[in-house]
């Protein structure tokens, strides 16, 4: 029976006329309906013709969470007054519930790409609906991309809505081609906002990491609102393991007053069905990750606690890593979430930051195209034709380092072809609903080790196992096997299905079936079946073979991607010289990756997985270490060292080159500089300084960068740094003279070695500071009244007077200033101490000397 006053409670009934018209005309449309208005469970009901009774039109919505396509299938049903999978069913990985009267079926966005790559034309179809469209996931921007080219090629009669509560609704009414906007008002009941930030500081999160203060403050808030408000108390975070810890916080039902319930994507279906079926008259608290945030109401829900962080995925191309990160919640996710307080009756928001900083939240999350691994966008993209997505309708376009990664990835697994085109491989791999490196890994490895063994292994790494399984992939397959918990059960639906598909994928591919000793357990060598240790290891390596790792100190491993990883105190793992890591996180500031599952592998296995990665040759470099050139033949697994043996007669090219290298990173010094020679260099720095051309740069950067000009002839004669150390630099430095021009014969002129002063004496001349500067005995320039200039008489030396001692008196760049001004002082001071050095009282007529005064 139909519940017709349900159905009429709903605020979105009064949007429906403009919804079908806009549709009718344009066969598109953006529903932007507030929370609890019903877009979600009334909407696709009527636009399938089921509450009138009439014609029905088979409509399919798409939900990005399986928790929320099954809480809008039953809600629907419930509606009609029918049971799941009648006319109402849903489809998401692992489940199904659909009959042939199902006319309305609730998707995942990613099952709706399954379809759309198998049957573009979705016959049978009428309406799709994509909800929750303002959560930019890049499954449903994917799908709206594919469905707009099926109504542009070939289906313009099916019919398009984007849905969503809060939405860029410009931005998809122009990717929907200027469809109409229809908004529904919502009859939402007031929801006070109280600001409840942390009395002390606490740390921004990090990586996957949330200060634990935060997390205390969270449980906190929990308790005063309990206090302070009825109802139940919904309470936002970002992840599995901050709804633990909080919830380890809050303490049992007698001592906190009520129930505490857990919610996420990992919560077994019983857990969130008895969630959302509301309580038995006791108090709840629904901890609850973002998947709360859109889709489902929460019964009884009158407080939401928000700890205003979310997870967005982030990926490190270079590396091979991905990993999800903490971010502040965006003000749109941040309005969804208190609206769930509001959906039943009055409510509040507890926020756990200030006022000030929600002015500063982002006003969108980031869009997913824009952030993650692009490697399975790019293969569906290249199975839909269009391997660069260039002619896809996308809100936003994937950034091209992102898209070059994924095709590096989809080349090496086979995926593609050199110009991503989709291969017969690739077309299977992306049939099979997984990420490209766990499909390779399923189809290569189910053809090692046996069908069974394979699903079971990728289906461990479809969805990682619990921390308490441990950081050994090996072990945790046999804690599965084993277990009797929620993940426990879900791994073996998916490894059951996983198992048929590559045994679907192995038939349509004409490959015989595995060797009998495969489909015990498999053996790669024709013997007896590996143990879990070698099964886990390959199927591990070659999902991610850019991560097989080879140890290189305690609990310390070099991945073939170069990146450092390491073990934690106490694994099993750091008995291994090599290791298949499954999944490590690097965090900002940290040198090296953590490992939290791997397996161990021999070497066999790490150059079968990573063969793409080999490379042979020879390799000539300097080397920092021993500070000379070292010439090898080596063997290496990406940035890992196989092997290494002495090259005795290197490439005289590339040893030239890492002499190069050596001079850039250690210096002109490795050179031999007499002091002749850098004198010539600061002669020549003046001369560059104060004239300018045709006198060259010699500073360190100008002679690395022209090398060629001044030592080149050198460094092809060179071939290790003992013959560096040997080459005359000042010898070299004069092939930079202006010799064609004829100025190199001014270089005495212009910069003298020396000065001649009126004792007969001839004085170096220092070129090393901001002026030349002339270091002499004051009585060597007795009589001489003209400071001696250089640079063709531009700039005047500086004279440093010395004493008898050979210690500075005075300084001078004005001589006849000096006898006349000056020197009378200095005379006074130093005549008592050097009574045997003459001290004339009229310097400018006096006898210059390198001598005292003869005895008396």
């Amino acid at each position: 029976m139909i519940h017709t006053d349900a159905l009429g409670r709903l605020p979105v009934r009064t949007a429906l006329p403009h919804l079908a018209r806009a549709l009718d005309e344009r066969g598109v449309a953006v529903l932007c309906a507030p929370p609890g208005t019903g877009k979600t469970t009334l909407v696709p009901l009527v636009l399938a013709g089921l509450p009138a009774g009439g014609p029905h039109r088979r409509v399919v919505v798409a939900e990005p969470r399986r928790i929320a396509a099954r809480a809008a299938a039953r809600r629907m049903a419930w509606l009609l007054g029918e049971a799941v999978g009648d006319r109402v069913g849903f489809t998401v990985r692992g489940e199904r519930r659909v009959s042939p009267r199902t006319v309305v079926e609730v998707v995942t966005t990613g099952v709706l790409l399954q379809r759309l790559q198998r049957d573009p034309e979705l016959a049978g179809v009428d309406t799709v609906i994509l909800d929750e469209c303002h959560e930019r996931h890049l499954d449903a921007d994917t799908a709206a991309a594919f469905l707009l080219d099926v109504r542009d090629a070939l289906r313009p009669e099916l019919r398009l809505v984007a849905a969503s509560a809060t939405t860029d609704a410009e931005g998809w009414s122009r990717l929907l081609g200027d469809a109409p906007v229809v908004e529904a008002q919502g009859i939402s009941h007031p929801v006070e906002v109280v600001w409840a930030p942390p009395e002390r500081p606490v740390r921004p999160p990090h990586g996957m990491r949330v200060d634990p203060a935060l997390l205390e403050h969270v449980a906190g808030v929990v308790r005063r609102a309990l206090r302070e408000r009825p109802g139940d108390v919904l309470c936002f975070l970002p992840g599995v393991g901050e709804i633990a810890r909080v919830a380890g916080r809050l303490g049992g039902p007698e001592a906190l007053g009520a129930e505490v319930l857990q919610v996420h994507g990992r919560a077994p279906a019983a857990v969130q069905d008895a969630v959302l079926a509301g309580g038995s008259g006791g108090r709840r608290v629904v901890l609850a990750t973002s998947v709360a945030e859109s889709s489902l109401t929460v019964p009884g829900v009158r407080v939401v606690v928000d700890a205003g962080l979310a997870r967005e995925p982030r990926v490190d191309h270079a590396r091979g890593l991905s990993a999800l990160t903490t971010v502040r919640a965006s003000r749109a996710a941040a309005r969804q979430r208190a609206g769930r307080a509001g959906r039943e009756a009055p409510g509040a928001v507890y926020r756990c930051w200030t006022e000030a900083d929600d002015a500063r939240l982002p006003r969108f999350p980031a869009a997913e195209i824009t952030v993650a691994d692009l490697t399975a966008f790019a293969l569906q993209a290249a199975c839909w034709g269009d391997p660069d997505a260039s002619g896809l309708a996308l809100l936003d376009p994937p950034p091209a380092g992102a898209m070059a990664a994924a095709r590096d990835v989809l080349t090496a697994t086979g995926a593609v072809t050199a110009d991503g085109r989709p291969t017969d491989r690739g077309r299977r791999m992306a049939r099979l609903g997984l990420h490209p490196r766990l499909a390779r890994a399923l189809l290569d490895g189910a053809r090692e080790v046996g069908a069974r063994r394979a699903a079971e292994v990728v289906a461990l790494l479809s969805e990682e196992p619990p921390r308490e399984y441990g950081d050994d992939l090996a072990a945790a397959w046999r804690t599965a096997r084993r277990g009797g918990d929620a993940y426990a059960a879900r791994w073996r639906a998916e490894a059951r299905r996983l198992e048929t598909a590559a045994r679907g994928a192995a038939g349509e591919a004409g490959q015989s079936s595995p060797r009998p000793s495969a489909q015990g357990g498999g053996d790669r060598s024709g013997g007896a079946a590996p143990g879990d240790d070698a099964v886990a290891g390959l199927v591990a390596a070659l999902a991610f073979p850019e991560r097989v790792a080879r140890a290189r100190g305690e609990g310390a491993y070099l991945m073939v991607s170069g990146t450092g990883a390491e073990l934690g105190a106490g694994s099993r793992l750091r008995s291994g010289q090599w290791l298949a890591i499954a999944v490590a996180d690097r965090p900002v500031t940290a040198a090296s990756a953590r490992v939290t599952l791997g397996a161990l592998i021999d070497e066999d296995t790490a150059r079968e997985a990573a063969g793409a990665l080999f490379r042979q040759g020879e390799e000539v470099g300097w080397s920092e270490e021993r500070r000379d050139v070292v010439a090898r033949s080596v063997e290496r697994l990406g940035a890992v060292e196989l092997t290494a043996r002495p090259l005795p007669a290197p490439d005289p090219s590339l040893v030239r080159e890492a002499l190069l290298e050596g001079l850039r990173r250690e210096g002109l010094g490795l050179l031999r500089w007499t002091p002749e020679a850098a004198g010539l260099r600061q002669r020549l720095a003046f001369l560059h300084r104060e004239l300018g051309a045709p006198w060259p740069d010699v500073s360190d950067e100008a002679l690395l960068e022209g090398v060629d000009d001044w030592l080149g002839w050198d460094l092809d004669r060179a071939r290790r740094r003992g013959d560096l150390e040997r080459l005359d630099a000042g010898k070299a430095l004069e092939r930079l003279l202006p010799w064609a021009s004829g100025d190199a014969a001014r270089l005495d002129e212009l910069a003298p070695e020396r000065i001649e002063v009126p004792s007969g004496s001839r004085i170096r001349v220092d070129y090393g500071g901001a002026q030349p500067v002339l270091a002499v005995k004051l009585q060597e320039l007795f009589g001489w009244q003209e400071t001696p200039r250089v640079a063709g008489g531009r700039v005047p030396v500086l004279v440093h007077l010395l004493s008898p001692a050979g210690r500075p008196a005075a300084v001078t760049a004005d001589l006849a200033s000096f006898w006349k001004d000056g020197y009378r002082s200095v005379r006074a001071e130093l005549r008592g101490r050097y009574p045997r050095h003459p001290w004339p009282e009229d310097p400018a007529t006096a006898a210059p000397t390198r001598r005292t005064n003869a005895r008396r």
